[in-house]
This record gives structure tokens, C-alpha cells and sequence, in this order.
């Protein structure tokens, strides 16, 4: 087993049972703050919001060190400076607001002044927004980010632990009020780390439409992980056990954050992996982790991905994790990202072709393109659910046939005659194309090399040209004579299919 000492432990568990008592305080909040004449709304509402935000980064941060196992021990002193403190604070409100031998109006204001007293110079709301920094330096330390400040951290901690002093807090017991880390191992240790990989911006942007399930009559279902699962702290070496260079990519939640699911790489190969974290009845977390090419991926029902494992002992796949999304956008960007990882993992012996296929979706399209220098097959898909359309290119050939490279989603003003213009007998030009991409080696902006920024495919065949025009501009329209590329010959076919680079310009 890879266990975390007995402290260690206890200092995670405590990050998500914070993080439970910080919702219910911050609904206990909302539900006062009805009661309240407006002028106070203003202070309250600070207040609510920065207990949501401290919330959110105690479970990104007990969820990451999951992963981050190798670097528990340079959080965890810091941990145990916080969360006694942040403790107290949130049984001070739960206790004010539980008084009924005052009106709903008196408790709130004994809870802000009293409160907001025990520090001069610090009133509730920054007390609360002091927490959310003190979180947001400890995220920054596990991931290596070069935003990292350690001043700043240790400004704060100095800071919380004058709170704990004047709140009668004992000091921790494995803290001096020295240094916690070392800045030379520090800096030493992050040398390696400024490598950006493709997966980690995927979901940092939204894409511009969004096809909801709900709204399309899908009757919502909660998200499902399936045994074995581990205890928090405890996972099964032969599972995966965990290096020190580990990155993580990206980290995804359902059913507001009751289960999340993070991709990582680790190891000198840099595989992929996922750990799923999920609280059962009674808040406990338990915890999951295996690697992509351990696991299978097919759409269940409308808005459902579910992942298989192999069961050795009885021969035959298992449900591993079954994750409802709420849009049909999502569901698309989590699949694309997961067969890319799992196929160029060295660690995957086959891919099923089958895994490259996302079920109840249509395929309008299929063409040839010269795609950055490289050979891709482009195919247009349409959602039998949502009706959403998106483009997606996919590797034409070799080991790597059918892995995404990149996907765009189309709204509904690129039906309108200005967004695709037919630039010569093999190449079309596409306004506003906002890919996701899924290589490393990928330059969308080589498709842009034009003076109004459209996107270029570039058809192998002039037939598959002219058949992805019509997907999009179904009405007859007299066939452009298209031999050169002048001037005269671009004004001519942008007439036709609604503008050239002035039409683009234009818009």
C-alpha cells in the first residue's frame, strides 16, 4: 500500500470536510440574507461569495493531492496552519446564525462585528478573501506555476497564524514560524516544468454555442464511479504508483463537484492517467485511479461517457466511471481528449477503433485536407440529440488513423452566405473557425495565413470541395469558373458565395 501518515491524512480529509461545512454555511448565509433589510446585502453578499470561492479551492486542492502524492509534504505543514483557523471561523458563523434567542437581523450583526473585531484591521469578508489567496498559493505551489510567489505565501501564513494567536488557537504542533520550504530545492525542483501541454487548455476556454441536454428533452441522471474504490489516502501500489513528476492536464466535475476526475501524466514516459474522486452518502471521499490505456470509452445514453476496465478475475469489461454532461459541447471536448491521450500513450498496446467513434452522431461528411502540412481526414458530424454540427479532422493514416487532432463547433450565424467563401477549386475559406486542438505538433494559426484571418481547408479532390459547400449552402447557386487565382476571379466567386476579403472586413 502507499499510504499518507497518519497527519497527513487527516490534513486532506479535512480539506473536503471544510469544504462541505463551508457550502452549508454559506446556504445557511443565503437564507438570512432573505430575512435582512437591502443595506446589508452588500457586505453579505462578499461574504457568501468568498466562502463559495474558498470552498471550491479546498476540494481542488484535497483532489490534487491525490496526485501530487511526492508533494504532500510540502503543503501539508502549511495545511495544518489554515484549516484549524478557517474551522473555527465557520462554527463562529454556524453558531451566530443558530442563535434563536436573537432576531435574524441581531445576528448578523453580532456575527459581523464581533467576528470582525477579533482582528483589528481585518473584517469578515477579508478575513474569508485572506483563506481564498492562502488556497490559491497552495494550487499554484503544487502545479510549479512560475506565478508561484513564496513571499506572498509566507506573507499570509504569518498573517493567519496572528489570527490563530489572537483567537486562542494553539500553535501547530510541526510548524516553526521559519521557513516550510526550501527556495533553492524549490526552484531546483520546477526546472522542468515549463512545458505547456495541449490538454491543459482544452476546457480553459468555453466553446460559443452550447447545446444543453436539458433543453433538448434528456431527463437528467447523476454521474456513477463503481467499485473498487479506496479510502482517502490509502491506494494499492500495483494501481498506480505515483512518481514525482507528475502534471496534470486538466480536471473536470460533476453533479456539483460530488465526483470529479482528473487527467495527469507521470513516470519518465509521461502516460496518462485518471484518478476519480467521488463522496458517498455520508461526505466520505473515496478515491480511484487508473490508467488510460486500462480503460475503454463509449457514449452510453444521450449525455452519458462511460469508461470500462478489465476485470481480470472475471475475464470480462466493468463499468469504471459513468459521467453525465451537461451539454453536448463538453461530452464531445472529454471524449476527443481522452482517445488522444489514451493512443499516444506508451503505454497502449491497441486502441479499439470503435473508441474513435462517438455514438448517436451522424456523419454528414468525409473529405481528404492538406491540414498544416499533413495529410487529415475531415469529417462534419451532426448530433442526433442535440442537432449540434461540428468540424472534426482526424489522422488519415498510419498507427495513429482516427485520433483527433482538432474539433470546431458550429454555431448558427456560419449558415449565413458570409462565413465560408470557395477560394479556389480546392480550398475553402471559413470565418470565425474556432478549433479545440489535440496535437502537440498542431499549428492552427498555419491554416490562417491570410490577410482577413479566415481558415483555410485545403480539399485533396475540387469534388469534395464543392460537396462541403453544399452541406452548408444547400440552395442551387451557378457554378463559379474558378481557374486562377486573381483578383478578378476572387471578386467574381465572392459575389457568389457572400464575400472575398472585402466581405470579410466588412462584418
Amino acid at each position: 500500500m502507499q499510504r499518507y501518515p497518519v497527519l497527513e491524512q487527516e490534513l486532506l480529509g479535512g480539506c473536503h470536510r471544510e469544504a462541505h461545512r463551508a457550502n452549508i454555511v454559506a446556504i445557511q448565509l443565503q437564507g438570512l440574507r432573505a430575512a435582512l433589510p437591502e443595506h446589508y446585502y452588500a457586505h453579505l453578499d462578499t461574504l457568501i461569495r468568498e466562502i463559495h470561492i474558498g470552498s471550491k479551492l479546498l476540494r481542488d486542492i484535497g483532489d490534487q493531492l491525490l496526485v501530487h502524492i511526492p508533494r504532500v509534504p510540502q503543503v501539508v505543514d502549511y495545511l495544518n496552519i489554515l484549516l484549524p483557523c478557517l474551522c473555527k471561523s465557520l462554527r463562529d458563523i454556524n453558531t451566530y446564525y443558530n442563535d434563536r434567542t436573537m432576531t435574524k437581523e441581531k445576528r448578523w450583526r453580532y456575527l459581523y462585528n464581533k467576528m470582525g473585531a477579533e482582528h483589528p484591521g481585518i473584517l469578515l469578508p477579508a478575513r474569508f478573501s485572506m483563506y481564498s489567496q492562502y488556497l490559491q498559493l497552495l494550487l499554484l505551489l503544487l502545479a510549479r506555476s512560475p506565478n508561484f510567489n513564496i513571499n506572498a505565501l509566507d506573507d499570509l501564513k504569518d498573517r493567519i497564524l496572528q489570527l490563530r494567536e489572537t483567537r486562542n488557537i494553539p500553535p501547530p504542533t510541526t510548524v516553526t514560524r521559519g521557513e516550510l520550504i526550501r527556495r533553492g530545492d524549490l526552484i531546483l525542483d520546477w526546472n522542468h516544468q515549463s512545458n505547456t501541454h495541449w490538454a491543459e487548455s482544452i476546457f480553459l476556454r468555453s466553446p460559443r454555442s452550447k447545446k444543453e441536454f436539458r433543453k433538448h428533452g434528456v431527463r437528467y441522471r447523476m454521474s456513477e464511479v463503481f467499485r473498487p474504490l479506496m479510502r482517502l489516502g490509502e491506494l494499492p501500489m500495483i494501481q498506480c504508483p505515483m512518481s514525482r513528476d507528475v502534471k496534470i492536464l486538466f480536471k473536470r466535475s460533476f453533479d456539483n463537484d460530488r465526483i470529479s476526475v482528473i487527467f495527469f501524466l507521470q513516470g519518465i514516459d509521461q502516460a496518462p492517467f485518471l484518478c476519480v474522486r467521488s463522496f458517498d452518502n455520508l461526505g466520505e471521499p473515496w478515491v480511484s485511479r487508473r490508467g488510460a490505456h486500462e480503460l475503454c470509452i463509449r457514449r452510453g445514453s444521450s449525455s452519458t461517457l462511460i469508461l470500462n476496465r478489465w476485470s481480470n478475475s472475471e475475464r470480462r469489461k466493468k463499468r469504471w466511471a459513468a459521467l453525465r454532461f451537461a451539454t453536448w459541447e463538453e461530452l464531445v471536448l472529454f471524449h476527443c481528449a481522452f482517445v488522444c491521450l489514451k493512443a499516444r500513450s506508451l503505454l497502449t498496446v491497441k486502441t479499439d477503433p470503435e473508441e474513435f467513434i462517438l455514438n448517436k452522431e451522424r456523419r454528414l461528411f468525409q473529405a481528404q485536407i492538406i491540414d498544416d502540412g499533413f495529410h487529415h481526414s475531415l469529417m462534419v458530424y451532426e448530433d442526433q440529440v442535440t442537432k449540434g454540427i461540428r468540424l472534426h479532422a482526424a489522422v488519415w493514416d498510419g498507427k495513429l488513423r482516427h485520433c483527433p487532432v482538432w474539433t470546431a463547433f458550429v454555431t448558427p450565424h456560419w449558415f449565413s452566405p458570409a462565413w465560408l467563401v470557395r477560394r479556389s477549386p480546392h480550398r475553402v475559406w471559413l470565418k470565425d473557425l474556432d478549433p479545440f486542438v489535440f496535437c502537440e505538433r498542431y499549428r492552427p494559426q498555419n491554416q490562417r495565413n491570410n490577410k482577413v484571418g479566415a481558415f483555410e481547408l485545403d480539399f485533396v479532390h475540387e469534388e469534395a470541395a464543392t460537396r462541403f459547400k453544399e452541406i452548408f449552402s444547400p440552395e442551387p447557386v451557378p457554378t463559379p469558373t474558378v481557374t486562377t487565382a486573381t483578383e478578378e476571379e476572387w471578386s467574381g466567386n465572392a459575389t457568389i458565395a457572400g464575400g472575398g476579403d472585402d466581405a470579410f472586413e466588412s462584418r
